[in-house]
């Protein structure tokens, strides 16, 4: 049994059912359906929620129109489910606060894995014995301070979203080290992660984007051509 809220938000009602029956097989309780924006966001405020699933074609709205609504009330883990398959409609649905993209035709059982595996993420927290052993990652340049949960970039706290966080403290966890994509998204999101390069290639966008003097020209998050990326640590920091 899991104590978790999930919402899900689809026009296709037969959408809805499929998942509620799935996930309650798989143990989920407390879960909420809507079928416009207006009633997701009135559920949201009603009972909040910790996952949620949400399409992008909706009647009164487009998903991509409502998840920064939703993210202005909640920091739940967001999933798109649709059938929007482009390399465009992927990209638009990380840059308005997505934290995940599945695209239809999916199977139910694939939903309750990621969700499994976020929520086991999400609730993990470390006993005082634990955080004495973090430590601080320091690259000269910015560091993570593991304990505080920051991102310092020339010494000042930069925001970052929790995943691309957990990204870059994975790298740091592991400098010089060569990980492919599916290796990222499995130890980060949970999962395996075949065919789900995107989400990968998003967040090390993210991550670009605030340790980097020049995203454009990447000196410590590169790419090994046809191998995937590694955060490079120079020696004597």
């Amino acid at each position: 049994m899991y104590n978790a809220k999930i919402l899900l938000i689809d026009d296709e009602k037969s959408i809805l059912q499929m998942l509620e029956m799935a996930l309650r097989k798989e143990g989920f309780r407390r879960i909420y359906t809507a079928g416009t924006a207006q009633e997701a966001l009135w559920l949201l405020h009603k009972h909040g929620a910790d996952i949620i699933l949400l399409d992008v074609m909706l009647p009164d709205q487009s998903g991509f129109e409502l998840c920064p609504k939703i993210r202005e009330l909640s920091d739940a883990h967001l999933i798109y489910v649709t059938a929007r398959t482009s390399d465009l409609d992927v990209l638009t649905g990380f840059a308005t606060g997505g934290d995940d993209y599945v695209t239809k035709p999916f199977n139910p059982l694939e939903i309750a894995a990621r969700i499994k595996a976020r929520l086991r993420r999400g609730t993990s927290f470390p006993s005082s014995k634990d955080a004495d052993v973090r430590k601080q990652y320091d690259f000269g340049y910015f560091m993570v301070n593991e304990n505080a949960g920051e991102l310092l970039v020339k010494g000042e706290p930069v925001s970052c979203s929790a995943l691309a966080y957990q990204l870059l403290l994975y790298f740091c966890k592991h400098p010089n080290t060569v990980f492919s994509k599916s290796q990222l998204y499995e130890a980060v999101w949970g999962i395996d992660g075949m065919g789900d390069d995107n989400t990968v290639m998003v967040h090390v966008h993210k991550i670009r984007e605030r340790i980097e003097p020049d995203p454009g020209k990447p000196k410590y998050l590169i790419n090994v051509r046809g191998l995937g990326y590694k955060l490079v640590r120079e020696k004597g920091i």
